[in-house]
């Protein structure tokens, strides 16, 4: 992480000016067999039309809070990430009856319903593909944002120093991610531009720093794994094989 690196958006902005090309995440369903992999660009590219969705049309501002009610998924990165770049505090599993706007994936639909201002539904389909039929009620995110502008400026300057990520009972502010998420790469251990796999859920900070924080402050990518407990030892050896993986997540 650079000295001028702050929030998660910052991390994103040094990644992308480094080296665009690079895996940034990669994300296993075992459920589904599905495998997606983003580069910085294009992980970039999704953060900044989900920012401008997010500032534009949801008129989001900073410090408005947002419940995140989605697994670990690389849309769930996204979303992150692109509170972080407009100043929204994402609440991951928050309240949707406290929350400004909502974030919803398919499991979680009613209990959505209870937040009175925005709604978004993801379909978490393969490719980011959009529902049969929109739910009622809900925005569909895949039918919303590949229209929006690549390029993302917020309106209003966020503040480092302002609250940006509620998980586990625990509040950060954009800086705090950033620090706590390098220093949190120094204690597991992982290696210089680490490529890591983790098979935890974002419902923890422990999931959020390992499965995304960390590696992007430390220079590295992800290979995130929904259900890795459906593969047994030797799938998941040859998996870390086959993505060059030099630090895995134990489980506990």
């Amino acid at each position: 992480m650079n000295a001028t690196d702050r929030t998660p958006a910052d991390l994103l902005g040094s990644a992308l000016a480094a080296d665009p090309g690079r895996p940034l995440v990669t994300f296993y369903d075992d459920a589904t067999g599905e495998r997606v992999e983003l580069s910085v660009a294009t992980f970039a590219n999704w953060v900044a039309k989900t920012a401008n969705y997010l500032q534009g049309d949801l008129a989001a501002e900073p410090g408005d809070r947002l419940a995140l009610l989605l697994p670990a998924h690389w849309q769930t990165a996204v979303w992150l990430v692109a509170c972080s770049s407009v100043g929204v505090v994402a609440e991951v599993g928050g309240d949707p009856a406290a929350a400004d706007l909502v974030v919803s994936g398919p499991d979680s639909l009613d209990a959505a319903r209870a937040c009175s201002g925005e709604r978004v539904a993801l379909a978490l389909r393969p490719l980011g593909g959009r529902f049969p039929q929109s739910p009622a009620g809900f925005a569909d995110y895949a039918v919303e944002v590949p229209g929006q502008g690549d390029r993302f400026a917020p309106f209003v300057p966020v503040d480092p120093g302002a609250p940006a990520l509620a998980v586990g009972g625990e509040e950060l502010t954009g800086a705090g991610i950033g620090e706590r998420a390098l220093a949190d790469a120094a204690a597991a251990g992982l290696p210089p531009a680490p490529r890591v796999l983790s098979g935890l859920g974002y419902d923890t900070w422990r999931g959020l720093s390992l499965g995304l924080y960390a590696p992007l402050a430390a220079g590295g990518s992800v290979v995130l794994c929904r259900h890795q407990d459906r593969l047994d030892g030797d799938a998941l050896a040859a998996r870390e094989a086959t993505e060059k993986v030099t630090f895995t997540v134990p489980r506990s």
